[in-house]
C-alpha cells in the first residue's frame, strides 16, 4: 500500500494561512482520487477535500474557497487560507490507487493549532 507523510502545518493565528503537503511513497499523478482529511480533538475524522486523476477537486462545504488542493508527481498539496479556531485538527491524507480500492496507510498527519 502507498504510504504517507505529512508536512507543513503548525501554530497559525485566525485568518492566517498554511501550506500542508504530502508526501507519497509512489507517484500519484495517476491515482484514481487523492484526499485531505482532518480529525480534531474528540470528533471523527472528516475528508476536506479530493482531487481526481483528471484534476476535478471538490471540498467540504465549510471550506470551500478557502482551501485548495493540488498535486505534483509524488506530493499532495493542500493551501489554506483565512483559517479558523475550530479548524485546529490534525490533517491527514490519503489515496485510492484505482477504482474500488482501499485508502493506503494513514501517516501521522500534521497538526495544525489556532495560536489566539
Amino acid at each position: 500500500q502507498v504510504q504517507f507523510v505529512e508536512s507543513g502545518g503548525g501554530l497559525v493565528q485566525p485568518g492566517g494561512s498554511l501550506r500542508l503537503s504530502c508526501a507519497a511513497s509512489k507517484i500519484i499523478s495517476s491515482f484514481f482520487g487523492m484526499y485531505w482529511y482532518r480529525q480534531a480533538p474528540k470528533n471523527e475524522r472528516e475528508l476536506v477535500a479530493l482531487i481526481t486523476s483528471r484534476g476535478s477537486t471538490n471540498y467540504a462545504d465549510s471550506v470551500k474557497g478557502r482551501f485548495t488542493i493540488s498535486r505534483d508527481t509524488n506530493t499532495l498539496y493542500l493551501k489554506m487560507n483565512s483559517l479558523k479556531p475550530e479548524e485546529t485538527a490534525v490533517y491527514y491524507c490519503n489515496a485510492r490507487e484505482r477504482v474500488g480500492a482501499q485508502l493506503g496507510t494513514w501517516g501521522q498527519g500534521t497538526q495544525v493549532t489556532d495560536s489566539s
